[in-house]
């Protein structure tokens, strides 16, 4: 059985993400992975709330001043598609609601993808 979630920057994260429905938290290579009805729309590293991002919504993320979630593991640095959001937007769900719709767009996009190769695959072999 899990433990019940402490850490109050995880749970005020988790506060943020409701406008989405029940966010849940569960321990991710040292940080956290904040996912709605089973798709992760976040991640928790080094204190830091990014959220999930595609080819559409990136931009909307940079423009806001959002950074890229990068680390570096044996001397190469890899960015995975995740943006911190505008840092207002830490301040209430309302504020969050926007950038939390956004990270849920892209999280349903990358759950559909699979889907469509694999048709795609099926199709190559008839």
């Amino acid at each position: 059985m899990p433990r019940p979630v402490t850490d109050p920057f995880v749970l005020h994260a988790c506060e943020l993400l409701s406008v989405l429905g029940e966010c849940r938290a569960q321990r991710l290579f040292g940080g956290w992975g904040l996912s709605v009805d089973g798709m992760t729309v976040g991640i928790i590293a080094w204190d830091t709330l990014f959220l999930k991002t595609h080819a559409a919504t990136e931009p909307m993320f940079v423009q806001a001043g959002g950074r890229p979630f990068e680390y570096t593991a044996q001397g190469r640095t890899t960015r995975l598609r995740y943006h911190t959001p505008p840092a207002e937007a830490l301040e209430s769900p309302a504020l969050m609601a926007p950038w939390a719709r956004l990270a849920l767009e892209a999280a349903l996009a990358a759950r559909q993808r699979p889907a469509h190769r694999r048709r795609r695959a099926d199709r190559a072999g008839r």
